[in-house]
């Protein structure tokens, strides 16, 4: 993608109501456009960054032998009505359409999936089932806040999974919980798996948390076996000793990036959802959820991964791995073999597989620098008249302060295996 052809540009000002570093970072890098609070457009880099975000959870999600679907985001009121949750969910956005029927706008998918199964599970033969979807949610948040950390239009993966026996959902649960830490390793952020609350469903559901000071959940998280309570349940204090370890535990700020319960039979009850056993009997279906929210896991990296300068994006999200910078030259000549060069090396970087993001703008070399910086892709190649002359491009790492002279004919090996690195 040209700069001059991409819609969305960077700002000079950040937002004046920023109070996070994804907020502040993506509104001034072009990748979001704030609509209201809580709510965003996905500008083009944007986008390409969530649906990259995306297509790493999709990948592990199918290495589960979880299936996608999609369901409709505009409920019917009867299903919340069944499980008592109409009125229990305090963030469902409920809207009358015609003919006076209710409907809520989907904060979450159990009403929905759990009949929606049931139509397919018979006995036992066709157990266990996991589904799982990619989609916007609503929940009419009393204070949206922190950028994509908290939103009142988000998008969230809800995978949900249906067992035989408790037994299958606890060996299942457990493979999820591996399914999610190569998600979060993948994606380039720290997530430490958090007991918290289980509801009425278990003793124990547990988060992925991700520790920065933008999160609202505070942790309690052992310094040597990484152990961890939410605040909303523990009796321990900060410098407490570690109840698994002779480590201790640590008092931090963190922000969830996913979640996982058993709800056992709490949703397969509500629709008398059962299954015929080996013994021709009926049994008890059990459930688990697990959500994890692409673009707040857009924000939390974000978050993580930034300096002064702007972002820097990990290799797996980026929205391009090679940001192209061409330098103008006052002599015509010049300025128009550089562009030759820099057609030349896109059209290659192309060829090889590698995404690239050229600023082919007609301002100030330091203007494309500033904006290179903000912008934060992983990789950044300048021609100019001085590279030109040593026959190579300036490579220089986002995450690095140093740059170097690398000779052209060597760049697509040496871009490709950075980016593979």
């Amino acid at each position: 993608m040209r700069y001059t052809h991409s819609f969305g540009k960077t700002n000079k000002q950040a937002p004046h109501d920023a109070d996070s570093a994804n907020a502040r970072l993506l509104i001034q890098g072009g990748f979001i456009d704030q609509l209201a609070a809580g709510v965003y457009s996905y500008l083009p880099l944007g986008l390409r960054a969530l649906n990259k975000v995306k297509n790493v959870i999709r990948e592990e999600m199918d290495a589960l032998g979880a299936q996608e679907i999609l369901m409709p985001a505009l409920t019917p009121k009867d299903n919340w009505v069944q499980t008592g949750r109409w009125d229990e969910i305090d963030v469902l956005f409920k809207l009358e359409g015609a003919g006076g029927k209710e409907y809520a706008l989907g904060s979450t998918h159990e009403e929905i999936v759990t009949p929606l199964v049931k139509k397919f599970v018979n006995s036992y033969k066709d157990l266990p089932v996991a589904v799982y979807q990619i989609q916007d949610k609503f929940r009419n948040e009393p204070r949206a806040k922190s950028g994509l950390l908290r939103g009142r239009e988000f998008s969230m993966k809800d995978l949900y999974s249906f067992h035989q026996s408790i037994e299958d959902l606890d060996e299942y649960y457990e493979e999820a919980i591996a399914a999610y830490n190569k998600i979060f390793q993948r994606l380039g952020i720290p997530a430490i798996v958090t007991e918290a609350s289980g509801g009425d469903f278990s003793k124990y559901s547990h988060e992925f948390q991700t520790p920065t000071e933008s999160g609202e959940d505070t942790i309690f998280v052992c310094d040597k076996c990484q152990y961890a309570q939410n605040l909303e349940i523990t009796e321990y204090q900060d410098g407490d000793a570690c109840p698994k370890c002779d480590g201790i535990m640590r008092q931090m700020k963190a922000v969830e990036v996913g979640n996982i319960f058993k709800l056992k039979t709490r949703f397969t009850d509500a629709f008398d959802f059962h299954a015929a056993g080996e013994d021709g009997q009926e049994h008890d279906v059990y459930m688990g959820c697990y959500g994890i929210g692409p673009s707040r896991l857009m924000g939390a990296i974000v978050d993580v991964h930034h300096d002064d300068q702007g972002i820097l994006w990990p290799k797996a999200v980026a929205p391009f791995p090679v940001h192209l910078i061409t330098l103008n030259a006052k002599d015509e000549a010049v300025k128009d073999k550089i562009l030759r060069q820099a057609e030349t090396l896109y059209q290659d970087l192309d060829q090889a597989g590698l995404e690239v993001f050229w600023d082919d703008r007609e301002v100030s070399a330091g203007e494309k620098f500033a904006d290179a910086d903000l912008i934060g892709l992983p990789l950044r190649l300048v021609l100019s008249e001085k590279t030109l002359k040593e026959n190579s491009v300036e490579w220089k790492e986002r995450a690095q302060t140093e740059s170097r002279l690398v000779k052209l004919e060597q760049i697509i090996e040496s871009a490709k295996s950075f980016i593979q690195s």
